[in-house]
């Protein structure tokens, strides 16, 4: 056997993999431990619940790339039956809101010999991608910032709340056009990942004044709110079209000299 001669690169929390001139593959994951229904778990919500936040987080960051996810892996850390089962689904049900079947693309294991008391999940997306289409790199001074949805955790997250993103609001991004960078925002909150992106292009951020500090940096749980970046207009027709919390952050400036 040859080693395979691809040279994977990182960008954000994704991995890249360039399969020749013109495609590549884009890996994410996501894992989540004590949240579940069982008796030592410290967040009690059901197997669905965590199957469908879960699968979301990583399905979002592969399609906020600009790639379509191909492959599921679901990597439990409870039994099959009850548990196992109920989050398959959830995960299952997260990959029918873009059309993908479960049944040919989620593949993954659980634990069939050991007793659990408390629920764990893995989940790893792989999307393929037209590489010249990837959302990465675009990003210049002037550009503007925003944010999509509204940062929650823990027991503040449920399916159903309308002031959390979805995997409708990143199709909703990727369709405008304009819009240059989309990050889902997770445990390390609003700040962390708006400085980071600023960084990566070598800019820095000119906040919006009036931003209020703690909800820049709670943590946005399972993905629950979305920063993008690109023409101010594009973001704001986006803003009324989602029918979530919608703010401007601000503008990406040059990096102040030292």
């Amino acid at each position: 056997m040859t080693p395979a001669t691809l040279s994977p690169r990182r960008y954000r929390d994704l991995t890249i993999l360039d399969l020749d001139e013109q495609r590549s593959m884009v890996i994410a994951c996501d894992s989540a431990g004590a949240i579940g229904p069982k008796e030592a778990d410290v967040v009690r919500v059901p197997g669905y619940v965590l199957g469908r936040f879960t699968a979301r987080v990583a399905l979002m960051e592969v399609l906020a790339l600009g790639a379509w996810p191909v492959c599921v892996v679901n990597t439990l850390c409870v039994e099959p039956e009850p548990a196992g089962a109920a989050i398959r689904e959830g995960v299952a049900d997260e990959m029918r809101v873009l059309g993908i079947d479960p049944e040919k693309t989620l593949t993954g294991s659980s634990e069939k010999n050991i007793p659990t008391t408390q629920s764990g999940i893995g989940i790893t997306v792989i999307g393929l991608a037209t590489t010249a289409e990837l959302l990465m790199g675009r990003l210049a001074a002037g550009d503007t910032l925003a944010l999509f949805g509204r940062p929650k955790v823990g027991t503040e997250v449920f399916l159903d709340d309308p002031e959390i993103v979805d995997l409708k609001t990143v199709r909703l991004l990727l369709d405008q056009p304009g819009i240059r960078e989309i990050v889902p925002a997770g445990s390390r909150g609003i700040l962390a990942e708006a400085r980071d992106l600023a960084a990566l292009y070598g800019l820095q951020i000119n906040w919006r004044p009036g931003l209020t500090g703690p909800a820049l940096l709670k943590s946005a749980g399972p993905a629950t709110c979305i920063l993008a970046a690109g023409d101010q207009a594009a973001l704001e027709t986006t803003g009324r079209r989602a029918e979530k919390p919608f703010c401007l952050l601000g503008t990406l400036g040059p990096a102040a000299s030292r």
